[in-house]
This record gives C-alpha cells, structure tokens and sequence, in this order.
C-alpha cells in the first residue's frame, strides 16, 4: 500500500485508490446520525477526493478540508464545485502548517494510522492545535487483531489508548470494516469517537 508523499501521488496517477469507494463513508454517517458529531466546524483530514467533505457540507457543517496530495486536492475541488456546496480544501502536510481553529469536530478516514508512524509527535501537536476542551474527533483506523495484505497501516486498542488519550477521552471504541471500491477487499477498522479533555 501507499505510504508516503511519493507513493500516494503514484497512486492517484495510476488510479490505485482501494480507499476511494466514491460515496460517503458508512461509518461516519453513521456517528452523525446518532447525533455523536455536534457542532459547526469541522476539519477533514485527508479529504482524498473529497467525496466526505462533500456530505459534511451538504449535512450543516462549516467545512474545512486537507489532504497533502495535490492531485486529489484538485479533484475535490472540481467534486465540491458540481456539488454546489462550500468547503475551504487545503492543500499540504497538517503537521507542518496553519489549519485555523479550533474546530468542533475532526474527521479522519485512514491518516491517524498512517501519520502515527510517520511522525505522531507532529500528529498530536496538530490535534492540540486544532482542537479544544469538548472537541469532538471520529477517526477512522485501521485495526491489528487481524492480519491482512495487502491493506491500510494497523494499530492496536493499546496502542490507541496510549497515543491518543492523554488529550482524548474515548468515547467509543468500535469495530467495523472499511468500504473500498472493490467488493473483496474489507479490511477491519476501528472506529474511534473522542472527546479533546481540558
């Protein structure tokens, strides 16, 4: 799988985007339909081809969109356009530049797994940055008690608790499977809600 700059930008090239299943992601409405995800502003991370932050729009929030691919970028961009709906897409490495905030809601789809081993340190400053006591974050991630390859980055329930927190508490810890766009290809996921402490 794509784990880099480099490597994501060749898949948006040849088209390998096993994550890019072209409608919302189950999981997220989910949360939002039972109420689990208040507030005005959200922040995306790793919008893709922005297929969520769509929805997000569509569904009442103030939307603020980042992924660090351009060639996505750009496709969210034209997706937000048809779409008629108002997203603020960035473009860039979160950890590493100005995301405005604090927002009521993060959402991620798959980069707390990636970014957790590429520079966590960085991560969690980003999460302080763009967050504040009663903040809400849903992230999606992918989840170690099953092996699998190829597929996303795994992490543990351990793993999860010690990383993420000391600044979150979690609210709930959940099992599901990703949906890609292949009908095959499952892979397990957690799906964890926080809440940013004091």
């Amino acid at each position: 799988m794509c784990n880099d700059l480099n490597h994501f930008e060749e898949c948006y090239r040849t088209g390998f985007k096993p994550w890019d299943s072209g409608a919302p992601e189950p999981e997220l409405i989910r949360v939002i339909e039972a109420g689990k995800l208040p507030g005005a502003t959200l922040m995306e991370i790793g919008c893709g081809t922005g297929t969520n932050a769509v929805e997000l729009a569509r569904r009442g929030y103030q939307v603020t969109a980042v992924d660090f691919v351009r060639q996505a970028v750009l496709a969210a961009r034209k997706k937000v356009r048809i779409a008629g709906v108002k997203v603020d897409i960035r473009v860039g490495d979160v950890t590493a530049m100005d995301l405005g905030g604090p927002y009521d809601v993060l959402f991620d789809r798959g980069v707390y797994h990636h970014l957790r081993l590429e520079n966590l340190k960085g991560f969690q400053q980003m999460l302080k940055k763009v967050t504040r006591a009663g903040s809400r974050w849903l992230s999606l991630a992918g989840n170690a008690k099953e092996k699998h390859h190829p597929g996303p980055p795994t992490v543990s329930e351990t793993e999860i608790r010690a990383e993420l927190e000391p600044l979150f508490e979690i609210l709930e810890l959940r099992e599901f499977r990703f949906v890609t766009n292949k009908a095959d290809f499952r892979p397990p996921a957690w799906s964890i809600l926080m809440q940013r402490r004091k």
